[in-house]
Protein backbone atom coordinates (compact mmCIF):
# COMPACT_ATOMS: atom_id res chain seq x y z
CA UNK A 1 0.00 0.00 0.00
CA UNK A 2 2.55 2.27 0.98
CA UNK A 3 4.12 1.55 -2.45
CA UNK A 4 1.17 2.12 -4.61
CA UNK A 5 0.95 5.94 -2.72
CA UNK A 6 4.11 6.98 -3.74
CA UNK A 7 4.10 6.00 -7.33
CA UNK A 8 0.35 7.74 -7.50
CA UNK A 9 2.01 10.67 -5.81
CA UNK A 10 4.69 10.58 -8.39
CA UNK A 11 2.25 10.49 -11.12
CA UNK A 12 0.44 13.30 -9.74
CA UNK A 13 3.60 15.61 -9.09
CA UNK A 14 4.61 14.71 -12.75
CA UNK A 15 1.26 15.40 -14.54
CA UNK A 16 1.37 18.63 -13.02
CA UNK A 17 4.80 19.54 -14.01
CA UNK A 18 3.85 18.07 -17.83
CA UNK A 19 0.42 19.38 -17.49
CA UNK A 20 1.56 23.12 -17.97
CA UNK A 21 1.74 22.38 -21.27
CA UNK A 22 -1.50 20.50 -22.86
CA UNK A 23 -1.32 19.91 -26.82
CA UNK A 24 -3.90 18.68 -29.44
CA UNK A 25 -3.62 17.57 -32.90
CA UNK A 26 -0.24 16.21 -34.29
CA UNK A 27 0.52 12.33 -34.59
CA UNK A 28 0.94 10.15 -31.65
CA UNK A 29 4.47 9.72 -32.60
CA UNK A 30 4.55 13.68 -32.40
CA UNK A 31 2.44 13.68 -28.85
CA UNK A 32 5.26 11.54 -27.42
CA UNK A 33 7.92 12.83 -28.48
CA UNK A 34 6.94 15.99 -27.07
CA UNK A 35 6.02 14.73 -23.53
CA UNK A 36 9.45 12.86 -23.46
CA UNK A 37 11.16 15.80 -24.90
CA UNK A 38 9.41 17.73 -21.98
CA UNK A 39 9.87 15.58 -19.48
CA UNK A 40 13.19 15.21 -19.82
CA UNK A 41 14.40 19.21 -20.16
CA UNK A 42 12.87 19.37 -16.44
CA UNK A 43 15.04 16.53 -14.98
CA UNK A 44 17.75 18.99 -14.85
CA UNK A 45 19.39 21.28 -12.93
CA UNK A 46 18.85 19.06 -9.46
CA UNK A 47 18.65 20.44 -5.77
CA UNK A 48 21.44 19.77 -3.91
CA UNK A 49 20.58 20.05 -0.48
CA UNK A 50 18.94 19.11 3.14
CA UNK A 51 17.05 19.78 6.41
CA UNK A 52 18.17 21.09 9.52
CA UNK A 53 16.45 19.94 12.85
CA UNK A 54 13.43 23.09 12.41
CA UNK A 55 13.11 21.62 8.64
CA UNK A 56 14.70 23.78 6.78
CA UNK A 57 16.67 23.42 3.51
CA UNK A 58 20.41 23.73 4.40
CA UNK A 59 23.32 22.92 1.96
CA UNK A 60 26.92 21.49 2.65
CA UNK A 61 28.75 23.80 -0.10
CA UNK A 62 31.25 22.64 -2.33
CA UNK A 63 33.48 25.40 -2.44
CA UNK A 64 33.65 26.59 1.24
CA UNK A 65 33.37 23.61 3.25
CA UNK A 66 30.55 25.21 5.45
CA UNK A 67 26.75 24.27 6.21
CA UNK A 68 24.56 27.29 4.60
CA UNK A 69 20.70 27.93 4.83
CA UNK A 70 18.71 27.70 1.31
CA UNK A 71 19.25 24.98 -1.40
CA UNK A 72 22.04 24.86 -4.49
CA UNK A 73 21.11 24.01 -7.96
CA UNK A 74 23.27 21.18 -9.42
CA UNK A 75 24.04 19.28 -12.50
CA UNK A 76 23.47 22.02 -15.44
CA UNK A 77 26.30 22.66 -17.55
CA UNK A 78 25.04 26.48 -18.63
CA UNK A 79 26.75 26.74 -22.02
CA UNK A 80 24.48 24.24 -22.88
CA UNK A 81 21.85 25.34 -21.40
CA UNK A 82 21.46 28.95 -21.55
CA UNK A 83 20.31 28.97 -24.90
CA UNK A 84 16.50 26.82 -24.86
CA UNK A 85 16.28 24.83 -21.40
CA UNK A 86 16.58 28.21 -18.80
CA UNK A 87 14.35 30.24 -21.32
CA UNK A 88 12.25 27.18 -20.92
CA UNK A 89 11.86 27.08 -17.07
CA UNK A 90 11.47 31.24 -17.36
CA UNK A 91 8.43 30.30 -19.22
CA UNK A 92 7.11 27.38 -17.71
CA UNK A 93 8.58 27.19 -14.40
CA UNK A 94 9.56 30.73 -13.19
CA UNK A 95 9.10 29.60 -9.23
CA UNK A 96 11.79 26.98 -10.25
CA UNK A 97 13.89 29.71 -11.80
CA UNK A 98 13.32 31.82 -9.48
CA UNK A 99 15.40 29.02 -7.14
CA UNK A 100 17.89 28.75 -9.85
CA UNK A 101 18.89 31.92 -9.71
CA UNK A 102 19.29 32.61 -6.07
CA UNK A 103 21.33 29.76 -6.62
CA UNK A 104 24.07 31.17 -8.55
CA UNK A 105 24.21 34.46 -6.54
CA UNK A 106 24.42 31.70 -3.26
CA UNK A 107 27.47 29.95 -5.27
CA UNK A 108 28.90 33.40 -6.04
CA UNK A 109 29.09 34.51 -1.89
CA UNK A 110 30.20 31.00 -1.41
CA UNK A 111 33.05 30.76 -3.92
CA UNK A 112 33.95 34.27 -5.07
CA UNK A 113 32.87 33.62 -8.62
CA UNK A 114 29.50 32.64 -10.48
CA UNK A 115 29.32 28.67 -11.65
CA UNK A 116 29.41 27.97 -15.55
CA UNK A 117 29.46 23.98 -14.68
CA UNK A 118 27.97 22.48 -11.00
CA UNK A 119 27.85 19.45 -10.28
CA UNK A 120 27.77 20.38 -7.81
CA UNK A 121 30.80 22.37 -7.39
CA UNK A 122 32.01 24.37 -10.70
CA UNK A 123 33.81 22.23 -13.13
CA UNK A 124 36.15 24.10 -15.23
CA UNK A 125 35.15 23.23 -18.83
CA UNK A 126 33.50 24.74 -21.73
CA UNK A 127 33.63 28.75 -22.43
CA UNK A 128 31.99 31.65 -21.45
CA UNK A 129 30.53 33.64 -18.79
CA UNK A 130 26.79 32.23 -19.33
CA UNK A 131 25.36 32.92 -16.00
CA UNK A 132 25.43 36.18 -17.19
CA UNK A 133 22.39 34.94 -19.69
CA UNK A 134 20.80 33.31 -17.18
CA UNK A 135 20.44 36.28 -14.73
CA UNK A 136 19.82 38.39 -17.43
CA UNK A 137 17.44 36.29 -18.91
CA UNK A 138 15.38 35.84 -15.38
CA UNK A 139 15.44 39.23 -14.81
CA UNK A 140 14.18 40.89 -17.89
CA UNK A 141 11.44 37.89 -17.92
CA UNK A 142 9.90 38.95 -14.07
CA UNK A 143 12.16 36.87 -12.19
CA UNK A 144 13.55 39.32 -9.67
CA UNK A 145 13.95 37.83 -6.72
CA UNK A 146 18.06 37.69 -6.93
CA UNK A 147 19.79 40.68 -5.38
CA UNK A 148 21.02 42.94 -9.03
CA UNK A 149 23.59 44.51 -6.95
CA UNK A 150 25.34 41.27 -6.29
CA UNK A 151 24.60 40.30 -9.57
CA UNK A 152 26.84 43.20 -11.38
CA UNK A 153 29.58 43.10 -9.28
CA UNK A 154 29.61 39.10 -9.66
CA UNK A 155 30.07 40.25 -13.74
CA UNK A 156 32.39 42.59 -12.92
CA UNK A 157 34.69 40.14 -11.28
CA UNK A 158 34.05 37.70 -13.88
CA UNK A 159 34.48 39.37 -16.63
CA UNK A 160 37.68 40.65 -15.60
CA UNK A 161 39.60 37.83 -14.30
CA UNK A 162 40.87 34.42 -15.37
CA UNK A 163 39.39 31.59 -13.38
CA UNK A 164 36.49 29.25 -13.81
CA UNK A 165 34.44 31.85 -15.76
CA UNK A 166 36.14 31.22 -19.18
CA UNK A 167 39.87 30.12 -19.90
CA UNK A 168 40.99 33.17 -22.51
CA UNK A 169 39.41 35.66 -20.40
CA UNK A 170 42.15 37.80 -18.71
CA UNK A 171 43.84 41.17 -19.48
CA UNK A 172 44.92 40.21 -23.29
CA UNK A 173 41.27 39.57 -24.04
CA UNK A 174 40.26 43.18 -22.31
CA UNK A 175 43.32 44.97 -24.37
CA UNK A 176 43.00 43.52 -27.88
CA UNK A 177 38.93 42.89 -28.02
CA UNK A 178 39.25 39.37 -29.01
CA UNK A 179 41.21 36.27 -27.81
CA UNK A 180 43.91 35.43 -29.72
CA UNK A 181 44.79 32.42 -31.63
CA UNK A 182 46.67 30.15 -31.47
CA UNK A 183 47.74 31.89 -28.27
CA UNK A 184 45.14 30.99 -26.51
CA UNK A 185 43.47 27.73 -27.45
CA UNK A 186 39.03 27.81 -28.97
CA UNK A 187 39.59 31.82 -29.28
CA UNK A 188 37.35 32.60 -31.85
CA UNK A 189 34.66 30.97 -30.21
CA UNK A 190 35.29 32.31 -26.88
CA UNK A 191 35.34 35.66 -27.98
CA UNK A 192 31.96 35.14 -29.76
CA UNK A 193 30.68 33.99 -26.27
CA UNK A 194 31.89 36.66 -23.90
CA UNK A 195 30.52 39.59 -26.60
CA UNK A 196 26.92 37.91 -25.98
CA UNK A 197 27.45 37.45 -22.37
CA UNK A 198 28.92 40.95 -22.06
CA UNK A 199 25.78 42.27 -23.54
CA UNK A 200 23.49 40.39 -20.94
CA UNK A 201 26.20 41.74 -18.33
CA UNK A 202 24.96 45.21 -19.91
CA UNK A 203 21.38 43.99 -19.46
CA UNK A 204 21.81 43.69 -15.54
CA UNK A 205 23.53 46.84 -15.01
CA UNK A 206 21.02 49.04 -16.87
CA UNK A 207 18.53 47.50 -14.88
CA UNK A 208 20.51 48.51 -11.59
CA UNK A 209 21.05 51.87 -13.22
CA UNK A 210 24.62 51.28 -13.36
CA UNK A 211 25.24 53.29 -16.36
CA UNK A 212 29.27 53.41 -16.61
CA UNK A 213 28.97 49.19 -16.39
CA UNK A 214 26.21 49.14 -18.94
CA UNK A 215 28.15 51.28 -21.48
CA UNK A 216 31.56 49.60 -20.45
CA UNK A 217 30.11 46.27 -21.08
CA UNK A 218 28.00 47.29 -24.59
CA UNK A 219 31.25 48.06 -25.86
CA UNK A 220 32.72 44.75 -25.87
CA UNK A 221 29.65 43.00 -26.70
CA UNK A 222 30.66 44.49 -30.11
CA UNK A 223 33.82 42.32 -29.69
CA UNK A 224 32.42 39.71 -32.30
CA UNK A 225 33.03 42.59 -35.15
CA UNK A 226 36.92 41.85 -34.44
CA UNK A 227 36.70 38.27 -35.47
CA UNK A 228 34.62 38.67 -38.22
CA UNK A 229 36.56 38.63 -41.85
CA UNK A 230 33.74 40.42 -44.46
CA UNK A 231 35.90 39.16 -47.05
CA UNK A 232 35.18 35.53 -46.37
CA UNK A 233 31.88 36.39 -44.43
CA UNK A 234 33.55 34.16 -41.88
CA UNK A 235 34.44 34.50 -37.85
CA UNK A 236 38.27 33.90 -38.30
CA UNK A 237 40.97 33.03 -35.56
CA UNK A 238 43.26 36.25 -35.35
CA UNK A 239 46.77 36.30 -33.65
CA UNK A 240 47.84 38.53 -31.12
CA UNK A 241 49.59 40.28 -33.72
CA UNK A 242 46.02 41.11 -35.05
CA UNK A 243 46.94 38.63 -38.38
CA UNK A 244 44.21 36.43 -39.56
CA UNK A 245 45.33 33.06 -39.08
CA UNK A 246 46.28 31.51 -42.15
CA UNK A 247 45.73 28.36 -44.12
CA UNK A 248 41.78 28.87 -43.08
CA UNK A 249 39.58 26.27 -43.61
CA UNK A 250 35.63 26.39 -42.31
CA UNK A 251 35.31 22.74 -42.67
CA UNK A 252 37.58 22.48 -40.00
CA UNK A 253 36.70 21.49 -36.47
CA UNK A 254 38.58 22.76 -33.24
CA UNK A 255 41.51 24.67 -32.68
CA UNK A 256 40.23 27.83 -32.77
CA UNK A 257 36.67 26.95 -32.48
CA UNK A 258 34.97 25.02 -29.13
CA UNK A 259 33.41 21.58 -30.93
CA UNK A 260 32.69 22.96 -34.05
CA UNK A 261 34.35 24.77 -36.96
CA UNK A 262 33.96 28.84 -38.76
CA UNK A 263 30.07 27.39 -40.32
CA UNK A 264 28.91 26.42 -36.79
CA UNK A 265 30.44 29.44 -35.08
CA UNK A 266 29.91 32.64 -37.53
CA UNK A 267 26.08 32.64 -36.28
CA UNK A 268 26.85 33.06 -32.70
CA UNK A 269 26.19 36.97 -33.00
CA UNK A 270 22.74 36.42 -31.23
CA UNK A 271 22.52 39.95 -29.49
CA UNK A 272 23.27 41.80 -32.71
CA UNK A 273 21.93 39.54 -35.18
CA UNK A 274 20.66 43.21 -37.58
CA UNK A 275 24.46 43.88 -37.07
CA UNK A 276 25.65 40.44 -38.74
CA UNK A 277 23.03 40.78 -41.41
CA UNK A 278 24.65 44.07 -42.18
CA UNK A 279 28.11 42.82 -41.90
CA UNK A 280 27.58 40.15 -44.13
CA UNK A 281 25.44 42.28 -47.56
CA UNK A 282 22.11 42.54 -46.63
CA UNK A 283 18.99 40.44 -46.07
CA UNK A 284 19.62 38.92 -49.75
CA UNK A 285 22.98 38.19 -48.96
CA UNK A 286 22.66 36.89 -44.86
CA UNK A 287 19.96 34.24 -46.24
CA UNK A 288 22.13 33.06 -48.75
CA UNK A 289 24.94 32.34 -46.63
CA UNK A 290 22.63 30.63 -44.16
CA UNK A 291 21.74 28.66 -47.62
CA UNK A 292 24.99 28.13 -48.32
CA UNK A 293 25.77 26.41 -45.11
CA UNK A 294 23.12 23.50 -45.55
CA UNK A 295 24.44 22.89 -48.92
CA UNK A 296 28.39 23.01 -48.25
CA UNK A 297 27.95 18.87 -47.90
CA UNK A 298 29.31 17.22 -44.56
CA UNK A 299 32.68 16.77 -45.03
CA UNK A 300 35.08 17.70 -42.03
CA UNK A 301 38.27 18.23 -41.31
CA UNK A 302 39.32 16.88 -37.87
CA UNK A 303 41.64 19.81 -36.96
CA UNK A 304 43.39 19.79 -34.02
CA UNK A 305 41.23 16.78 -32.31
CA UNK A 306 42.88 14.35 -34.53
CA UNK A 307 40.23 11.90 -35.01
CA UNK A 308 36.15 11.99 -35.82
CA UNK A 309 34.67 12.87 -32.08
CA UNK A 310 30.70 12.15 -32.01
CA UNK A 311 29.33 15.66 -32.69
CA UNK A 312 31.07 15.11 -36.40
CA UNK A 313 29.86 12.05 -36.84
CA UNK A 314 26.78 13.41 -35.51
CA UNK A 315 26.29 16.30 -38.37
CA UNK A 316 27.42 13.79 -40.80
CA UNK A 317 24.57 11.18 -40.42
CA UNK A 318 22.46 14.25 -39.99
CA UNK A 319 22.83 15.03 -43.90
CA UNK A 320 22.22 18.54 -43.40
CA UNK A 321 25.24 20.41 -45.03
CA UNK A 322 27.41 22.00 -42.20
CA UNK A 323 24.16 22.33 -39.56
CA UNK A 324 25.32 20.15 -37.04
CA UNK A 325 22.50 20.15 -34.57
CA UNK A 326 23.54 17.32 -32.76
CA UNK A 327 25.61 19.96 -30.30
CA UNK A 328 24.65 23.58 -29.28
CA UNK A 329 26.06 26.65 -30.85
CA UNK A 330 23.92 26.11 -34.14
CA UNK A 331 20.32 25.50 -31.81
CA UNK A 332 19.12 29.48 -32.47
CA UNK A 333 20.40 29.49 -36.79
CA UNK A 334 17.19 28.28 -37.94
CA UNK A 335 15.67 30.93 -36.79
CA UNK A 336 17.89 33.69 -38.31
CA UNK A 337 15.96 33.69 -41.76
CA UNK A 338 13.18 35.63 -40.00
CA UNK A 339 15.91 38.51 -39.74
CA UNK A 340 16.65 38.16 -43.53
CA UNK A 341 13.04 38.58 -44.77
CA UNK A 342 12.58 34.78 -45.28
CA UNK A 343 10.60 33.48 -42.36
CA UNK A 344 9.12 30.95 -44.23
CA UNK A 345 12.58 29.36 -44.71
CA UNK A 346 12.65 29.10 -40.46
CA UNK A 347 9.38 27.49 -40.89
CA UNK A 348 10.81 24.94 -43.61
CA UNK A 349 14.12 24.46 -41.75
CA UNK A 350 12.39 24.07 -38.13
CA UNK A 351 9.91 21.44 -39.46
CA UNK A 352 12.58 19.83 -41.12
CA UNK A 353 15.01 19.19 -38.21
CA UNK A 354 11.77 18.41 -35.92
CA UNK A 355 10.95 15.74 -38.40
CA UNK A 356 14.30 14.19 -39.12
CA UNK A 357 16.06 14.32 -35.99
CA UNK A 358 13.42 14.06 -32.65
CA UNK A 359 11.65 10.91 -32.22
CA UNK A 360 10.34 9.17 -29.04
CA UNK A 361 12.43 5.91 -29.04
CA UNK A 362 15.34 5.12 -26.84
CA UNK A 363 17.55 6.72 -29.61
CA UNK A 364 15.07 9.62 -30.46
CA UNK A 365 18.48 12.65 -30.07
CA UNK A 366 20.58 13.29 -32.79
CA UNK A 367 22.98 14.27 -30.24
CA UNK A 368 23.46 14.12 -26.57
CA UNK A 369 20.96 15.47 -23.64
CA UNK A 370 23.08 18.27 -22.53
CA UNK A 371 21.34 18.01 -19.12
CA UNK A 372 17.92 19.46 -20.80
CA UNK A 373 18.50 21.57 -24.20
CA UNK A 374 18.88 18.91 -26.75
CA UNK A 375 15.23 18.40 -25.60
CA UNK A 376 14.02 21.96 -24.49
CA UNK A 377 15.12 22.95 -28.22
CA UNK A 378 12.35 20.95 -29.24
CA UNK A 379 9.54 21.66 -26.79
CA UNK A 380 10.17 25.22 -27.73
CA UNK A 381 9.95 24.94 -31.18
CA UNK A 382 7.43 22.13 -31.71
CA UNK A 383 5.07 25.13 -29.73
CA UNK A 384 6.01 27.65 -32.59
CA UNK A 385 8.43 29.91 -30.74
CA UNK A 386 12.45 30.07 -29.87
CA UNK A 387 14.05 33.02 -27.77
CA UNK A 388 17.18 33.43 -30.20
CA UNK A 389 18.51 35.74 -27.89
CA UNK A 390 18.63 35.01 -23.99
CA UNK A 391 18.43 38.20 -21.74
CA UNK A 392 15.86 39.69 -23.81
CA UNK A 393 11.88 39.12 -23.80
CA UNK A 394 11.68 38.36 -27.56
CA UNK A 395 10.75 34.89 -28.60
CA UNK A 396 11.29 34.16 -32.77
CA UNK A 397 8.68 32.33 -34.51
CA UNK A 398 8.81 29.11 -36.23
CA UNK A 399 6.52 26.58 -37.49
CA UNK A 400 4.30 25.29 -34.56
CA UNK A 401 3.24 21.52 -34.94
CA UNK A 402 0.32 21.05 -33.04
CA UNK A 403 -3.20 22.37 -33.46
CA UNK A 404 -3.53 23.82 -30.49
CA UNK A 405 -1.00 24.04 -27.61
CA UNK A 406 -2.66 25.53 -24.32
CA UNK A 407 0.52 26.95 -21.77
CA UNK A 408 -0.93 26.92 -18.01
CA UNK A 409 1.05 29.92 -16.67
CA UNK A 410 2.19 30.13 -12.99
CA UNK A 411 0.52 33.39 -12.92
CA UNK A 412 -2.66 32.08 -13.13
CA UNK A 413 -2.97 32.89 -16.71
CA UNK A 414 -3.56 30.70 -20.50
CA UNK A 415 -1.74 30.95 -23.36
CA UNK A 416 -3.36 29.35 -26.26
CA UNK A 417 -1.26 28.70 -29.61
CA UNK A 418 -3.09 27.41 -32.27
CA UNK A 419 -2.60 26.35 -35.74
CA UNK A 420 -5.15 26.12 -38.44
CA UNK A 421 -4.98 23.44 -41.18
CA UNK A 422 -1.48 22.18 -39.43
CA UNK A 423 -0.37 18.94 -41.22
CA UNK A 424 2.60 17.34 -42.70
CA UNK A 425 2.64 19.51 -45.83
CA UNK A 426 1.29 22.17 -44.01
CA UNK A 427 4.15 23.90 -42.16
CA UNK A 428 4.10 27.81 -44.16
CA UNK A 429 2.60 30.36 -42.02
CA UNK A 430 -0.63 32.03 -44.02
CA UNK A 431 -1.40 34.74 -41.32
CA UNK A 432 -1.46 35.08 -38.09
CA UNK A 433 -4.23 36.26 -35.11
CA UNK A 434 -2.87 37.71 -31.90
CA UNK A 435 -6.28 38.27 -29.60
CA UNK A 436 -8.22 38.54 -32.82
CA UNK A 437 -6.30 41.05 -34.45
CA UNK A 438 -4.09 40.84 -37.51
CA UNK A 439 -0.58 40.01 -36.61
CA UNK A 440 2.28 40.34 -38.60
CA UNK A 441 5.46 39.66 -36.59
CA UNK A 442 8.41 36.67 -36.76
CA UNK A 443 8.24 37.58 -33.18
CA UNK A 444 6.23 37.67 -29.56
CA UNK A 445 7.70 38.87 -26.16
CA UNK A 446 7.43 37.65 -22.75
CA UNK A 447 5.01 40.16 -21.89
CA UNK A 448 2.34 39.08 -24.18
CA UNK A 449 2.38 35.50 -23.93
CA UNK A 450 2.64 36.31 -19.33
CA UNK A 451 -0.73 38.10 -20.03
CA UNK A 452 -2.70 35.42 -21.65
CA UNK A 453 -4.79 34.87 -24.57
CA UNK A 454 -4.08 33.49 -28.15
CA UNK A 455 -1.67 33.11 -30.64
CA UNK A 456 -3.78 31.94 -34.04
CA UNK A 457 -2.18 30.71 -37.24
CA UNK A 458 -3.34 29.87 -40.80
CA UNK A 459 -1.13 26.77 -42.10
CA UNK A 460 -0.21 26.64 -45.53
CA UNK A 461 1.49 23.84 -47.75
CA UNK A 462 2.99 27.06 -49.62
CA UNK A 463 4.83 29.69 -48.54
CA UNK A 464 3.61 33.38 -48.02
CA UNK A 465 6.53 36.19 -49.20
CA UNK A 466 4.32 38.49 -47.62
CA UNK A 467 3.93 37.74 -43.83
CA UNK A 468 6.17 38.77 -41.72
CA UNK A 469 8.25 40.32 -43.95
CA UNK A 470 8.53 44.06 -42.95
CA UNK A 471 10.97 45.85 -41.47
CA UNK A 472 8.85 46.33 -38.04
CA UNK A 473 8.00 42.57 -38.02
CA UNK A 474 11.91 41.87 -36.84
CA UNK A 475 12.81 42.97 -32.99
CA UNK A 476 15.07 45.30 -32.80
CA UNK A 477 18.98 44.26 -32.72
CA UNK A 478 19.12 43.22 -28.85
CA UNK A 479 22.19 45.08 -28.20
CA UNK A 480 20.33 48.61 -29.36
CA UNK A 481 17.22 48.00 -27.99
CA UNK A 482 18.23 48.58 -23.94
CA UNK A 483 20.39 51.88 -25.58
Amino acid sequence: AEFATLRHRGEDVWNQALGRVEIQGGSDEQRRTFYSALYRSILFPHRFYDFNQNHQPIHYSPYDGKVHPGVLYTDSGFWDTFRAAHPLYNLLYPEISAEILQSLITSYHESGWLPSWSSPGNREVMIGNHAFSLLADGWVKGITNFDLATAVDATIHDAHNSGWAGMGRNAIYDQLGYVPYPEVGAGTSQTLEFAYDDFCAATLAKAAGRTDVEKAFLKSAMNWTNVFDPKTDFMRPRNKAGSWVEPFDPIEWGGAFTEGNAWQWTWSVMQDVPGLVQAMGGDKAFAGKLDAMFNAGTAVKVGTYGFMIHEMNEMVAQNLGQYAHGNEPVHHVLYLYDFAGQPWMTQARVRQVMNLLYQSTPDGLCGDEDTGEMSAWYVLSALGIYPVCPGTPDYLIGSPIFDQATLHLQNGKTFIITAKSNGPQKYYIGSAKLNGEPFDKVYITHDQIQAGGELSFQMESFPNYHWGVGSESVPPAAIQAIQ
